[in-house]
């Protein structure tokens, strides 16, 4: 088991996530992935749906862990970042900080104001209600930085390749909500998994689609 790390997530997002992979990959898989993640306790049992900051950025990376070693690292990939965009969907978008962004006021404003206001907006739910740090910036004018100062997806991993993928995802639909309805594109440069100080995602903002 994992050694713990002292920061957490609200029980809501792990929850959040955990009927996320049980929709994408069913009852037996997700039981399968929390017995393989040292998380039997979770088994039929899920985080109970509440903001008190209790689930530890060690087991949520075992989650995550779980899935690249059951499914490989395409396969785990892959399902990381249907999770992560089905995070967003099925329930982010209703917190508070992001309640604006959905209304008729904002859908008209064009897409460069969309992102200053809903890439920061998404970065706060994290930085307000769990100890992951985020910060948002533009690089240039075709790009905006998303940091993971404190990450709780690669908690005391080494690797030798970003391995993030569910941030990736959570921003890739974060971003297709805030914009009503296109893609971008999202890169991990950074991660602190592979010795970086902080994990980075660029977020292009020319949609792909």
């Amino acid at each position: 088991m994992a050694e713990k790390s002292g920061f957490y997530y609200p029980n809501k997002f792990a929850r959040i996530t955990v009927k996320a992979m049980e929709e994408i990959m069913g009852r037996n898989g997700l039981n399968a992935i929390l017995n393989l993640a040292g998380l039997t306790d979770l088994v039929d049992n899920y985080p109970p749906d509440n903001l008190e900051k209790q689930f530890d950025f060690a087991d949520f990376t075992a989650l995550n862990v779980a899935l690249e070693e059951m499914y490989g690292p395409r396969g785990g990939r892959g399902l990381a970042l249907r999770a992560g965009r089905a995070t967003f969907a099925d329930a982010l978008r209703g917190f508070g900080a992001l309640a604006g962004v959905g209304d008729l006021a904002f859908k008209v404003l064009p897409l460069n104001a969309k992102l200053k206001i809903g890439v920061p907006a998404m970065a706060n739910i994290f930085n307000q209600f769990s100890d992951q740090i985020s910060n948002v910036y533009e690089e240039g004018t075709d790009r905006i930085i998303y940091t993971l100062e404190r990450c709780p997806i690669c908690w005391g991993r080494k690797t030798d390749k970003p391995v993030c993928y569910v941030a990736q995802g959570l921003l890739q639909e974060g971003l297709r909500w805030v914009s009503g309805g296109s893609e971008f594109k999202v890169d991990m440069s950074d991660c602190i998994a592979k010795g970086d100080e902080m994990g980075r995602l660029i977020i292009y903002k020319e949609p792909i689609g």
